[in-house]
């Protein structure tokens, strides 16, 4: 049965589907009082819209208390099996939680299916980057060898803090998928942004802006195309990505090539983050074998018909080679 749902301040129409439906792409069946589609450009508060039947309550929600080092996405990560849905979490209100205002304590609201709610692992569970995770795989001294000349925010140091926020990266599973894990995270970005020695795209042709994304718009005069090490791309990954650190990239695109932690947490959130209707990349090194992260990251100018290539030969080579300072094999599955 459908409902009505009064817009609130700072409402997008991706956001109230991703909070009420459970999925940010159903924000088109959302309806006028008439039963018209709803004018994203003239959205108010106040303003009451429909939401078709299925929507689900907030009231049918459960709560959970935030654990020190928690992000959105470490819970969704977590509890909904998705870093992604991290959007469905609400506060008591129903409106989405300002990240950076996040405090230990604090309550906020998951959907119905979620897992039981736990706190966040502790040390024993994920160990730091100190004690165990990419840490303990890729030292300083590895990292200085894979990478002699890399730009100045390209430290180990913001490696390491950016791995903070992704608990599970390099760190779930066999030691040995852990390795290989961290070897395709490392051989992807070094392809990517030339052995960590570029912040941004070279020579972009457009400035990457998708007009018809009505939940992540772009700023005026910010331009949108590769920065970091995995080069995020395109208005609407800057905002997800953004919204899931708790930095404003749509407004500050420009942040992700002057900060190095920045930098390595846009590349991880990429990596730990399902692509729909792809998995993320921390999944499918572990299911699928490196060429599936190839496929990921760019596989409709790598993969398929258009295999092999230089550029996915090259990701494979980075990948064989860093597997072997590790003293693991590659694994299954190279080519995509």
């Amino acid at each position: 049965m459908s409902r009505m749902y009064v817009i609130q301040p700072g409402d997008t129409l991706f956001d109230v589907a991703a909070r009420e439906l459970g999925d940010g792409s159903l924000y088109t069946g959302i309806t006028t009082e008439n039963g018209s589609p709803v004018d994203a450009s003239q959205l108010q508060p106040g303003q009451t819209v429909i939401l078709p039947s299925g929507a689900a309550s907030v009231s049918s929600r459960q709560p959970y208390t935030m654990q020190s080092g928690d992000t959105l996405f470490t819970i969704a990560q977590r509890l909904l099996s998705d870093g992604n849905r991290y959007t469905e979490i609400t506060s008591a209100d129903g409106l989405p939680p300002v990240p950076e205002q996040l405090e230990v304590g604090d309550i906020v609201y998951l959907p119905g299916e979620a897992a039981p709610a736990q706190p966040a692992p502790g040390p024993g569970a994920h160990p730091t980057n100190d004690q165990g995770g990419f840490a303990r795989i890729v030292s300083r001294d590895l990292f200085s060898r894979l990478f002699p000349n890399p730009h100045p925010i390209y430290t180990y140091d913001a490696l390491l803090a950016a791995t903070k926020d992704f608990p599970l990266f390099c760190n779930e599973g066999s030691a040995e998928l852990n390795k290989r894990e961290a070897a395709a995270f490392l051989a992807n970005v070094s392809h990517e942004s030339g052995a960590l020695q570029f912040v941004e795209e070279q020579n972009p042709p457009i400035i990457y802006c998708e007009p018809a994304s009505a939940a992540f718009p772009c700023a005026p005069g910010k331009n949108y195309h590769g920065r970091g090490p995995i080069q995020l791309s395109w208005n609407f990954n800057y905002g997800q990505c953004g919204e899931a650190i708790g930095v404003d990239l749509l407004q500050q695109p420009e942040l992700v090539s002057h900060d190095g932690k920045t930098a390595f947490m846009t590349a991880l959130w990429f990596w730990m983050t399902s692509q729909p209707p792809k998995a993320s990349c921390h999944a499918a090194v572990r299911i699928d074998g490196f060429g599936a992260t190839i496929n990921i990251i760019n596989g409709g100018l790598e993969c398929g018909a258009a295999f092999p290539n230089p550029q996915a030969l090259h990701r494979i080579e980075l990948h064989q080679q860093f597997c072997g300072l590790l003293g693991i094999d590659p694994g299954p599955a190279l080519q995509c």
